[in-house]
């Protein structure tokens, strides 16, 4: 049952840092509900120093609603005030449809896999 139904959020958000990248991942859905639960995990993230990279990991997503999008676009902004490259990895499915759909696919960098986001981020170490 979607948390759109039950009124409870089923999102888990998880991070971890590489040398020059802040990487969270996110599983499950990524609506109104969930919504305190990314920006408490993203306020923490931005208490930490700031690294080139913020990558995050949507291949875990499997609902994202119009304001799962706001927060996103309001991270890239926030990302590109900093000087932080923010890339999506793992958009495929779900997350791949919603940027399409929204045209919001070129507006950030998108990679259908993790592996590949993580491999640009080491090699512009």
């Amino acid at each position: 049952m979607s948390s759109e139904a039950t009124g409870k959020p089923t999102l888990t958000v998880t991070s971890g840092l590489s040398r020059n990248a802040i990487i969270i991942k996110l599983e499950g859905e990524l609506d109104v509900n969930a919504l305190p639960i990314f920006q408490e995990h993203i306020q923490r993230i931005w208490e930490l120093p700031p690294k080139p990279f913020l990558i995050l990991d949507l291949g875990e997503v499997s609902f994202c609603d119009s304001m799962g999008m706001n927060e996103l676009v309001h991270l890239m902004q926030r990302c590109e005030a900093q000087g932080t490259r923010l890339l999506l990895g793992g958009v495929q499915g779900v997350m791949a449809r919603v940027l399409s759909i929204t045209g919001l696919r070129h507006a950030f960098e998108v990679f259908a896999r993790f592996d590949d986001a993580m491999r640009l981020a080491v090699t512009h170490a």
